[in-house]
């Protein structure tokens, strides 16, 4: 079931009260759809943002990625109170971050995205040291561990496995899942929505990453090829993105991560295509069938 989260007023004047020792003054901005973050400036002077979301145990994890990315010197925003369970909700307080701007559009851009997640998968911490960050994001959930194809939506009601239309984006997904799982790859930790309206930047530097309830651990090329997918929005423009993120990662990628990466990329589109069928809208805004053909072709598909 689809939770909205929403901690009013009373209640969120108590808990910035209890867990920051000090209440709002001033709200500074109200953003989220499923979720509520709140940008606050309490009465000590201190600019807040407040996250409230569903509960699930992997935020504690998410937590944890972020603490040690923003200890190690990644433009993470600096965790004051780390997510914690509050009744249904999972609420948390990091430090408010100003400045920056979306990164526009340039020859390089593809790069600097691709640099940037090279980056952070480098300055994250082994999955080992933090605990579960499964299930993973429904968006990137090919990980998740039931023998169905599809999770469960994350922002609408339904089944997509008992949803009848557009059955070819279940051939795809389950062609480019069946490979993704045979990725025999240890996994790191990395960003699982490197879009970019994630991230901002000053001068083309990266300023500052949000969104840390989207950490994953898997296969570092299966999280390159899925932001690879992603991180412009739509298109299929993503082999200078891999090519930038192999050459700054440092490691030679086999013809079968290749593959890989693709895949992941065609595994988020097709699963975002099919929650668009699932209500009735085209699922050609997500991936068309001439990028899927494309997209598989080269997942060696």
């Amino acid at each position: 079931m689809v939770v909205s989260a929403r901690l009013h007023r009373p209640a969120l004047s108590q808990w910035c009260l209890r867990r920051l020792g000090s209440e709002p003054e001033q709200v500074l901005f109200e953003a989220g759809y499923l979720s509520q973050v709140i940008g606050l400036r309490l009465t000590d002077g201190r600019d807040v943002v407040v996250k409230v979301r569903a509960w699930q145990e992997r935020l504690i994890g998410c937590g944890q990625v972020q603490h040690s990315l923003s200890a190690g010197g990644f433009p993470a925003p600096r965790l004051l109170v780390p997510p914690e369970r509050l009744g249904r909700l999972g609420v948390s307080a990091e430090a408010l971050i100003d400045g920056g701007a979306l990164l526009a559009a340039e020859r390089d851009s593809a790069a600097r995205f691709a640099e940037a997640l090279a980056l952070l998968v480098r300055t994250a911490p082994d999955p080992a040291a933090v605990s579960t960050l499964a299930p993973s994001p429904a968006w990137v959930g090919w990980d998740h561990a039931t023998e169905k194809l599809w999770p469960a939506p994350d922002d609408r009601e339904g089944d997509l496995n008992e949803h009848p239309g557009d059955r070819w984006l279940d051939e795809i997904g389950t062609a480019a899942r069946r490979q993704l799982l045979a990725l025999d790859r240890l996994a790191v930790i990395g960003h699982g929505d490197w879009y970019s309206q994630n991230l901002r930047w000053i001068d083309r530097r990266l300023h500052v990453v949000y969104d840390w309830d989207s950490a994953v651990s898997q296969a570092e090329v299966a999280i390159a090829g899925q932001a690879a997918a992603v991180w412009p929005g739509t298109g299929l423009s993503g082999e200078q993105f891999l090519t930038a993120y192999e050459r700054a990662s440092g490691h030679s990628w086999t013809d079968r991560d290749i593959r890989g990466a693709w895949a992941a990329g065609l595994w988020t589109r097709a699963f975002d295509a099919k929650k668009a069928s699932l209500v009735g809208a085209d699922p050609a805004a997500a991936l068309t069938k001439t990028e899927a053909k494309e997209r598989a072709r080269l997942a060696g598909l």
